[in-house]
């Protein structure tokens, strides 16, 4: 679907400004870059932090002081595993130039941008 005469004048004017200020254009670019929360971190991290606090409980009822240390730092691993958006990295997989991982579905939508801007010109 085309975009009008307005539409057209309002988007060369964003992309212009942008262009103009690059530390605004690269705070985006970094904020959507991907990289965000991932399932398999949230999983891994909400296992680890489950068998710390059953540690942590058998170290209390015990009273085994090592073994409830032991417990917390599992819990409080867990949890920073859970919501840090690369703890455990992204073993296995290709990298782009920057060194950032970049999703198919992205790929795509930079090369049609691409495209469509070298048959404007």
């Amino acid at each position: 679907m085309p975009l009008s005469e307005h539409e057209q004048h309002l988007l060369e004017q964003l992309e212009k400004q942008l262009h103009e200020d690059h530390k605004f254009a690269s705070s985006m670019k970094s904020n959507a870059s991907p990289g965000g929360y991932s399932t398999r971190n949230i999983a891994i991290g909400a296992l680890v932090a489950i068998v710390g606090v059953v540690v942590l409980l058998v170290g209390v009822s015990n009273q085994w002081i090592p073994l409830g240390v032991l417990g917390f730092a599992l819990m409080c691993v867990g949890v920073y595993v859970a919501f840090s958006k690369n703890a455990l990295g992204k073993l296995g997989r290709g990298r782009n130039k920057g060194g950032q991982q970049k999703s198919s579905f992205m790929a795509d939508l930079e090369s049609k941008w691409e495209a469509r801007h070298r048959d404007e010109r």
